[in-house]
């Protein structure tokens, strides 16, 4: 194990606040439960949910095309598709305007494909993030409108914060029909139609659509009928951008992926290829994990354009060359992100708010590498690409910090800001990087702010290893899809042994355990821990996972997938036999001593007590640890003097030794003792101690190295002696501290 890897071992301790879930449920709802065929497990899941009444089952259980809302609810919907149709009839050119994410993509081929059913003159653009921006771009509107001779612009996924080119088109004669589910900001563009399930006037039963829901709602409206081949896209977008997936949205989704599992699209047969996806098991999570990773990549890094023909087009051989290109992007937007994160963790400082920046960094990735710090440190992170003097990037923040609020307020500092409670885009210049920083920090100590507060991770139930099975992950996959509003339920796990711990994967970056409880085992993956298979070897945890399984060579085997993990009680840490450095910043037991260090929580056993003073000392320092919360201890436990492989000498080695100095009126031990050592076959260092027991007996005087014989001393016994009884104790503290598990020396160091 590299010194690299050591540096960043740390305390097992949960990163969220665990909220188990503590409902009680009837007998009447699981009587109904059961007639769907929902075990019990599954059943609470359901209830916590707030499923309760028997049409309420079957609708979750059985989402229907039938129960989506009448298009025509949203805000505009009738005047937006009356101008679309007298586009059409006329022969007007419209542009559809996208956002270069998958929710953008998705919406923007959704949109054209039902233009194209109904024989419409449509052009697609998605803007460039790096030259176009987000939302409505005044020189690209300018552009396709004079030399496009567009007539029309359909915005879709974005659009209500584009007041100056929407003004322009419209002050220009251009219509511009905006279909949107962003936040929706103080002054609306004057837009010809406005379509957005959260506009202050509108009737709109659900409000969380995604942009390429509202598309897919614009489409049922022109084509009069809810065109279920469109549903992959739907699908596609909406679990992309990470909206509720209750109401509507499940609905969608539920039927999107059955239409993805089946879908004749050419491009996207080919990305999930590419993507390694099994056409058997198309889940939520292979849209999440594998197909809009692809999609953002292109959009992160490059122009997003090829997308649209990615989705819509059925050319094969230029299918295969899109998937092929957005599959090696997503390969570049890995390792620029590994790079940057890599650079970015050096960078780090004990402030409590980070802010990252450097002239080498792609600002298209700055957001994700933003999250996975903020994981890592629970700090509010911002992370900036440098040109020019100019920083552009991504903010990520801890729930107990609004990072909108707290900067929304020095607009002063920005050339542009935007975002919302946990993330948010900027660019500012260099010069004010400190005063961004300082308005932070004074936001934290103007409100009084707890930064250690942690985000509450809702814990649908305790589990015991023999209660869950594969038929286990049946039942609950029933509950899926799972997204925003409907998690995958996770369960806390505890009373378990650690059977195997190793880390896998790239780098060795994710853990591997194997956990056992009673006689039940079972195999549990931790992301991004790979560092820490020690501590997960020797602590005692407990975990908060999901269900999951693993498919080998034809067997499929339970897994867990571990979200959270802590210690219970002190985590304590062997490292006696491994070459491995200790951290100097902790308390530290060594020579006798207890030297304090600023890691208060965190105490080193360096070396084994020397004598029982020194025992004494470390005693009261463990005591004091275990009542003032402490965190871990490690148990270095190096033996200056290995008695306790000496032993503390037999009869028959103290006959020999006196038997031998009985020869000699004078004995020399400053010069002679290591042949004496030889020729008794004693170890020197154990002879030393022997000899000192002689003298306490006074059985031998000793005087300038000189050492004499008492013939006339009384008979004793070895065992009178104190030096004899203390070397007795200090073998077997030294026995306990060299060979006994780490548990057993902390439990022996906390008695009195």
């Amino acid at each position: 194990m590299s010194i690299e890897k050591i540096k960043r071992i740390k305390m097992i301790k949960a990163k969220y606040d665990w909220k188990v879930a503590d409902t009680a449920i009837s007998e009447d709802f699981l009587k109904i439960a059961k007639k769907h065929k929902l075990d019990e497990l599954t059943s609470r899941v359901l209830y916590q949910r707030g499923v309760h009444a028997e049409a309420e089952i079957e609708q979750f259980l059985k989402p229907s095309l039938e129960n989506l809302h009448d298009p025509f609810l949203l805000h505009d919907m009738e005047k937006a598709t009356g101008r679309i149709l007298s586009a059409i009839e006329q022969g007007e050119n419209i542009l559809i305007y996208g956002d270069y994410d998958a929710d953008g993509m998705t919406a923007a081929s959704v949109m054209k494909s039902a233009l194209d059913e109904l024989g419409a003159e449509a052009q697609v653009y998605l803007p460039n993030r790096f030259t176009d921006g987000y939302g409505p771009n005044l020189d690209v509107y300018q552009y396709y409108i004079k030399n496009e001779n567009i007539n029309l612009i359909i915005t879709v996924d974005n659009g209500v914060a584009g007041l100056e080119a929407i003004t322009w088109a419209q002050e220009n004669g251009v219509d511009v029909i905006v279909t949107d589910h962003h936040s929706i900001p103080d002054q609306l563009p004057p837009a010809y139609a406005i379509v957005h399930p959260e506009h202050p006037d509108s009737q709109y039963p659900f409000k969380y659509l995604a942009g390429v829901g509202v598309a897919f709602k614009v489409a049922c409206a022109l084509l009069e009928y809810a065109p279920s081949e469109m549903l992959d896209l739907v699908a596609i977008g909406t679990i992309a951008d990470m909206v509720s997936l209750t109401d509507e949205n499940r609905i969608l989704v539920a039927h999107g992926l059955k239409v993805l599992a089946q879908t004749e699209r050419a491009g996207l047969q080919e990305l999930m290829k590419y993507a390694g996806v099994d056409f058997d098991k198309i889940t939520e999570e292979t849209v999440g994990f594998q197909i809009a990773p692809r999609l953002n990549a292109l959009g992160r890094l490059d122009d997003p354009n090829p997308a649209i023909e990615l989705l819509t087009g059925w050319d094969e051989d230029e299918a295969h060359e899109i998937a092929k290109m957005i599959d090696q992007k997503n390969s570049e937007r890995k390792e620029i992100v590994e790079k940057i994160h890599n650079e970015a963790l050096s960078m780090l400082t004990d402030e409590p708010v980070q802010i990252l920046y450097h002239k080498d960094w792609h600002k298209g990735v700055l957001g994700i590498v933003a999250g996975r710090l903020l994981e890592a440190i629970h700090k509010p992170v911002i992370m900036l690409a440098q040109e020019d003097g100019i920083l552009r990037g991504s903010a990520r923040s801890i729930e107990n910090f609004d990072i909108f609020k707290a900067l929304n307020a020095h607009r002063e500092l920005f050339i542009a800001f935007g975002g919302h409670k946990q993330a948010a885009g900027m660019t500012l210049s260099l010069e004010n990087v400190e005063a961004v920083k300082k308005a932070m920090i004074d936001y934290i100590v103007d409100n009084h702010l707890d930064m250690s507060k942690k985000s509450p991770l809702e814990i649908a139930d305790r589990c015991h290893l023999d209660d869950i099975s594969l038929s286990t992950i049946t039942n609950l996959a029933k509950l899926a899809p799972f997204g925003m509003d409907n998690p995958k339920p996770r369960f806390l796990i505890e009373d378990y042994k650690v059977i195997q711990s190793r880390s896998m994967g790239k780098d060795n970056a994710h853990l591997k355990l194997k956990i056992q409880e009673e006689k039940q085992q079972i195999d549990a993956v931790y992301f991004q821990h790979g560092s820490e298979e020690l501590e997960f070897e020797q602590a005692q945890t407990k975990l908060v996972a999901t269900l999951s399984s693993n498919s080998w060579n034809g067997n499929t085997s339970l897994q867990l997938m571990i979200e959270d993990a802590d210690s219970v009680g002190v985590e304590l840490l062997d490292i006696r036999s491994k070459q491995l450095p200790i951290p100097k910043e902790a308390n530290i037991f060594s020579q006798n001593q207890l030297k304090h260090g600023i890691m208060e929580d965190v105490l080193v056993i360096e070396e084994t007590p020397g004598d029982l003073a020194g025992l004494s000392v470390l005693k009261e320092a463990v005591s004091k640890a275990a009542s003032d919360d402490f965190k871990m201890i490690y148990f270095k436990n190096k033996i200056t003097d290995s008695y306790y492989l000496t032993g503390s000498g037999t009869r028959e080695e103290f006959a020999r030794l006196y038997k031998a100095i009985y020869q000699f009126p004078e004995f020399d031990i400053r010069y002679k003792l290591k042949s004496l050592a030889d020729y008794l076959k004693i170890p020197h260092l154990l002879l030393v101690k022997m000899i000192k027991i002689f003298e306490e007996l006074e059985f031998v005087s000793i005087d300038n190295g000189l050492m004499t014989v008492n013939k006339t001393a009384d008979k004793r016994e070895i065992s009178e002696s104190t030096i004899y009884q203390e070397l007795e104790k200090i073998v077997k503290m030294q026995e306990l501290f060299a060979l006994a598990p780490v548990k057993e020396i902390y439990q022996n160091l906390l008695e009195k």
